[in-house]
């Protein structure tokens, strides 16, 4: 039974058509990655799920209630962390959330259980009665995934979760992501710039490219449907056409540098592409990733650290904010 149930939906701003009769279902307890270029639809579908912004057309259910008809409803089943922090710096890490338990109605004994939880699952009870202004970068968003858990969301959008981390820390941020969807079964919904992030820990993904899900599936599925692995060569000049009539070759994409060929197994096939290219400067072997799929779907990579900004503040200047 999907917990997302997204029906044609479309949002235009006068001729310009961001979201493009989007269909899509979400099941209960999954990790699902929104990944697309600058300008793709997908904070604008976002910012719909989460009734920020009201669609031109079509509609979604989200935990059973419709997002244009019942918006109060879905905002209680869902939770945000907005790319941006969004916590207040001169309370400690305990006030921001009695704070959220208090906006949410929560009663007192509850909030106070919650506070305890969520503080406990993100390992900082000990930094509780410290002002935020005094947390790390790390610190900060785990700080943000416990509020945005604190009144038991059936549904949890991570908007960026790890932008600008170090290695480390989005190692444990994804800890607690996976955390959450497999011992508390809730659904995550992940907007991302990095692709190894999305491959770790979704378990689907949909490329959004002009408004529209251009494709559909598990990052290995994805993988395996481009297929094979990269050959990365540097040279002065390339036969293209050459290396795109070997039987093998399943695509040759040119970049700045050098070439990218796609072929079904360079362990086998390595050597007659070097013969076939002729005099080389570089060679590089790799499997194929998540951002070779990406680039095949859309014709252009996704630019780490260029996200497009926070939901509720360009609803807000917009106009939209209900």
């Amino acid at each position: 039974m999907p917990l997302i149930e997204i029906k044609n939906l479309s949002k235009r701003f006068g001729k310009l058509v961001a979201v493009n009769d989007l269909s899509l279902s979400i099941g209960e307890g999954e990790v699902f990655g929104l990944l697309g270029p600058n300008g793709a639809g997908k904070t604008t579908t976002l910012l719909m799920l989460t009734t920020l912004l009201r669609p031109t057309s079509g509609t979604a259910i989200v935990n059973g209630f419709d997002i244009v008809l019942q918006p109060d409803k879905v905002r209680k089943s869902i939770g945000i962390v907005f790319q941006d922090p969004s916590s207040d710096e001169t309370l400690t890490g305990y006030e921001n959330l009695n704070l959220h338990g208090l906006l949410y109605d929560m009663p007192s004994n509850l909030r106070e259980q919650r506070i305890a939880e969520v503080l406990a699952l993100v390992d900082l009870t000990g930094r509780k009665d410290d002002m935020v202004k005094k947390y790390s970068g790390g610190m900060r968003r785990r700080l943000e995934l416990a509020r945005g858990l604190m009144h038991h969301p059936k549904i949890l959008f991570l908007d960026e979760p790890t932008l600008g981390l170090d290695p480390q820390t989005r190692e444990h941020i994804w800890a607690y992501v996976k955390k959450l969807a497999q011992e508390k079964n809730i659904t995550i919904i992940i907007t991302t710039h990095y692709m190894d992030e999305a491959d770790r820990l979704c378990n689907r993904v949909g490329i959004v490219d002009a408004g529209k899900i251009a494709v559909l599936g598990s990052p290995s599925q994805l993988k395996q449907e481009v297929g094979g692995d990269i050959i990365f060569l540097k040279a002065k000049r390339f036969d293209v056409a050459s290396l795109q009539g070997l039987p093998f070759v399943k695509g040759v994409r040119t970049e700045q540098d050098g070439i990218s060929i796609t072929v079904e197994d360079a362990g086998i096939h390595l050597q007659e592409v070097l013969n076939r290219a002729g005099p080389v400067d570089f060679v590089e072997v790799r499997p194929m990733t998540l951002e070779d799929v990406f680039l095949h779907h859309t014709g252009r990579a996704i630019r780490e650290g260029s996200p497009e900004g926070n939901w509720a503040e360009k609803a807000m200047s917009a106009g939209l904010r209900r």
